[in-house]
């Protein structure tokens, strides 16, 4: 089963689209097994994106995320990388599907209301920067078998 690291950004908080946004991913099969409510402190914004440091957009970026509250969840299931990645849609709201919560509910790339991890091993990484051991819940869903074949 992958992992993967969701974060509603503050402005997806502000707006109140956290219960329209987790809904989604609830509807689409994947397991949460994680999640919490907080105020991104600088250092661990820098840790998260450390891999844009020499880009144009990172002060940009650390300001953004620490700006007001976020939700931070760890979701589980096969293909779920892939599953988020099509349910939030491209990184560029006015280029996301519409459908996508990108393209249903944002229009500018800095302020793009969502992230999620786009690989598997970004998503391990993501996961244990954000979240402790103990903070993982193991659990099924009911009728998961409705969901994945085998």
């Amino acid at each position: 089963m992958e992992k993967t690291l969701v974060i509603i950004k503050p402005d997806g908080v502000a707006r109140g689209l956290m219960g329209e946004i987790i809904s989604r991913l609830e509807r689409r099969g994947i397991r949460m097994i994680g999640m919490k409510f907080v105020q991104v402190s600088q250092d661990m914004a820098e840790q998260h994106y450390a891999v844009h440091k020499e880009r144009p957009f990172y002060p940009a970026l650390i300001e953004y995320i620490t700006s007001g509250p976020v939700v931070l969840m760890a979701w589980e299931g096969n293909k779920v990388i892939e599953a988020v990645r099509q349910s939030v849609g491209a990184t560029n709201p006015t280029q996301a599907a519409p459908g996508s919560i990108r393209g249903d509910f944002g229009i500018d790339i800095g302020r793009n209301l969502i992230h999620a991890s786009d690989s598997p091993e970004n998503g391990v990484a993501e996961v244990g920067l954000w979240f402790a051991a103990d903070e993982i819940v193991s659990w099924e869903r009911v009728g998961e078998s409705w969901v994945y074949e085998g």
